[in-house]
């Protein structure tokens, strides 16, 4: 009998002891975890100021190169207008130079749409709006920089056409969409832009004569720092922002856009907007 008592307390005591060895274990394994997780946490937050800080730097240096570029773009624009006494090849250069310093805005301006996104989103300021003007202005714009790559823009529209929307982000919407089609033709093409009320609609379709999409690349539109097979016809630099904020803006004022074509056919966006869309406040 006793040897069976003594036996029961041997063994219980080595159950003891393994639950205090066990116990220290799972004790120390925790505060392991525990300086892991707090060495994460460290981690994560130097990533997250570090990620940040990168992205103000981005905002604050696209912000302020955009000043120096709508000056570069300014003083081309008055040297074109007064090249009577330019030569051929100054006038090559002054074109050049048109080129580049619209290229370099359009870059900064779809720099500093994005972060505005990923920051704080777009504020709209929702008014009245010609559209059948606004566009008009842009198309002229655009056609001086398609001249000097000799493609042809023709614009068809319908007179008086007002939307309650926000001016901004229609401007930058049709801006993205014409800067691409002008990027992907190539010279001696062309370029179409219609501009019609279809029913509750505004729409506006804007057709190239570029190489397309491919079947592959049309699953990558409108997806951020996607770049496409096709490659920019004189030079220019793509970051893949543009229709993924084409998109994003569109969206924002209640309006879709769509894609048509395919490689070899060309391209053809839509934008469609609806007239009573949004409140004027």
């Amino acid at each position: 009998m006793a040897t069976i008592v003594i036996l029961v307390c041997a063994l219980l005591a080595l159950m003891v002891a393994l639950q205090i060895r066990g116990y220290q274990k799972l004790k120390s394994q925790t505060k392991l975890l525990v300086r892991q997780n707090q060495e994460q946490e460290k981690q994560k937050k130097l990533l997250q100021g570090l990620i940040s800080e990168k992205e103000q730097l981005i905002s604050l240096v696209s912000h302020d190169l955009k000043g120096p570029f709508n000056r570069i773009y300014a003083l081309v624009q008055l040297l074109s207008m007064s090249s009577s006494n330019l030569t051929n090849e100054q006038l090559d250069y002054i074109s050049k130079i048109h080129q580049i310093s619209n290229d370099g805005l359009a870059l900064l301006k779809n720099l500093l749409d994005n972060r505005r996104l990923e920051d704080k989103g777009i504020d709209l300021f929702i008014e009245k709006v010609n559209l059948t003007l606004l566009v008009s202005n842009l198309v002229k714009s655009y056609t001086v920089l398609a001249d000097k790559k000799r493609i042809r823009v023709h614009f068809e529209k319908q007179s008086g056409l007002v939307v309650n929307s926000d001016k901004i982000t229609l401007n930058r919407i049709v801006e993205n969409l014409l800067s691409n089609a002008l990027k992907f033709t190539p010279s001696g093409k062309s370029i179409f832009v219609y501009l019609f009320q279809n029913g509750e609609n505004f729409e506006l379709t804007i057709i190239d004569e570029g190489p397309g999409i491919s079947l592959e690349d049309q699953q990558k539109l409108f997806v951020k720092y996607q770049r496409l097979s096709a490659r920019p016809t004189g030079g220019e630099s793509s970051t893949g922002l543009g229709l993924f904020l084409v998109k994003s803006m569109i969206e924002k004022i209640n309006g879709t856009v769509s894609y048509e074509g395919g490689l070899g056919r060309g391209s053809q966006f839509k934008i469609a907007i609806k007239n009573t869309s949004l409140l004027v406040k």
